[in-house]
């Protein structure tokens, strides 16, 4: 059973909890959530795929859940996208209509209400574990966004994975406020607690305050989150009765790992994944959680790393390859994309993420980013970015720093670095960076800017920053 705590015969015997999920200033208990999902399911059990307006609400959590009792597809739409995109989502999903709250872009599709207070106790059959649960889309950095098929014996896989990594139980109440149409938010945030069987509290938005005040045992953040919370001592203070900070969606910048360290008394844990394999590395409860690295592969999980000639790349702790994954939680295709699908595998089976990464002597995983944005080839040498930025973010006055590969006639690329903060000297900067890198390895132009610009999930939008270069 996907949602193992909305059993109702167990329901019925006592294992009901009521705070079961607090999003915003609603509270539901299990037996809550089951009664009014479940009539959610009863309206919506004729449909293949329907829409999700995905704003953090009660309603959206009852509708995707409403859904999954169905057995039919949830198609989670962000909030803020715009017109062609969400026309792009829905023309390609097939989806049939929109559950729960909407706005004025409904593409004519009908809606059908989530009410908070309907219950029914109609009993459904589980639906069939290799069923697609959610149509995810990627963010369509190099086209429009690709939906990605996400089965319920892979949600459930990767759950239980990070449950065994993290010791993550029943006992814990997990606390985000992350944005409920990805991965992180919706499948592990929201669908782990129900799986699991532990509180989750929602805070609407991930603020400092917000996350200090919900008093939980486990955090999820992204890396602007936690920043956030690290210029926060009083509410950064209020985190340390916690278990774990989990940090995932970008790496973690260095600085700020050992300022949360300091002021909580707790290490972060990092892990890596995509809306295609979930989460498929993560640093342990019971192990280390070193700066900078995201661990190694989860129950039922493997990973290798490839040259540009499809060779193995050796696990030094220094040697750049694409990263090679295969397991159970590994998605079923691109809808109605078996060229990008075709193209995302190897002939012998593992999934091609296009980041690339090193592998240390013990299995330990660094994520250098994007092989498209990340993967520098500069005068014969090949620079990750994000070994740049982790030195650029160690001078004093820098907040935030993106390194992008731009096209030079002499170099192939020059290394540029676009920082935030107050930096009077760029030169100074540069000859930091060649002190504490490879001399090769230094910016040769950096360009001071008020922010960088990034998407709903804290992610760096390099594509942007490459535009103007």
């Amino acid at each position: 059973m996907l949602l193992r705590s909305l059993n109702s015969l167990a329901i019925n015997h006592g294992d009901d909890i009521p705070n079961a999920v607090s999003i915003g200033d609603t509270v539901l208990s299990r037996s809550d959530i089951l009664g009014a999902a479940t009539s959610v399911a009863e309206r919506v059990a004729q449909a293949e795929r329907l829409a999700v307006l995905a704003t953090p609400t009660p309603k959206t959590i009852l509708a995707v859940v409403g859904c999954l009792i169905a057995g039919v597809t949830v198609v989670p739409v962000p909030p803020d996208s715009g017109p062609a995109e969400r026309a792009h989502i829905l023309e390609d999903s097939g989806a049939q209509g929109w559950v729960g709250e909407t706005d004025e872009g409904t593409g004519g599709l009908p809606v059908i209400p989530v009410r908070l207070h309907a219950r029914s106790w109609h009993s459904y059959p589980e639906p069939r574990e290799e069923s697609t649960a959610f149509i995810l889309y990627t963010s369509g950095t190099t086209g429009p966004p690709k939906g990605v098929l996400l089965s319920r014996r892979a949600i459930a896989a990767g759950i239980d994975a990070l449950a065994d990594a993290w010791q993550w139980t029943r006992r814990d109440t997990l606390v985000h406020g992350l944005p409920l149409f990805h991965v992180h938010g919706l499948v592990l945030g929201v669908l782990g607690p129900l799986r699991v069987g532990s509180p989750l509290v929602h805070t609407t938005v991930p603020t400092p305050a917000a996350y200090a005040a919900a008093k939980g045992s486990i955090y999820f953040g992204v890396p602007t989150v936690w920043s956030r919370v690290a210029q926060d001592p009083k509410s950064a203070a209020a985190l340390a009765d916690a278990r774990l900070l989990i940090s995932g969606s970008a790496p973690l910048p260095v600085p700020v790992f050992e300022r949360l360290r300091e002021l909580t008394g707790l290490t972060p844990i990092e892990r890596y994944g995509m809306s295609e394999t979930m989460l498929t590395l993560s640093t342990r409860v019971d192990g280390e959680r070193r700066p900078g690295w995201v661990g190694l592969p989860v129950k039922g999980v493997e990973t290798r790393l490839r040259d540009e000639d499809g060779n193995d790349v050796a696990h030094d702790g220094e040697s750049i390859g694409v990263l090679q994954v295969r397991g159970a939680t590994l998605f079923d295709g691109y809808l109605n994309r078996p060229d990008a699908t075709a193209a995302s595998w190897t002939e012998d089976g593992w999934f091609i993420t296009g980041d690339v990464a090193v592998i240390d002597a013990g299995g330990f995983h660094r994520i250098v980013g994007r092989e498209s944005t990340d993967l520098i080839k500069t005068g014969g040498f090949r620079v990750g970015a994000g070994e740049v930025e982790t030195s650029l973010l160690g001078y004093p006055g820098v907040r935030e720093a993106a390194v992008i590969g731009a096209p030079d006639p002499d170099l192939g690329q020059r290394i540029v670095a676009y920082v935030v903060g107050d930096v009077a000297d760029t030169s100074a900067l540069i000859d930091y960076v060649a002190s504490q890198l490879s001399v090769h390895k230094r910016p040769r132009e950096i360009r001071v800017v008020d922010e960088l610009p990034r998407n709903a999930m804290g992610k760096v939008q390099k594509k942007l920053l490459s535009a103007h270069s």
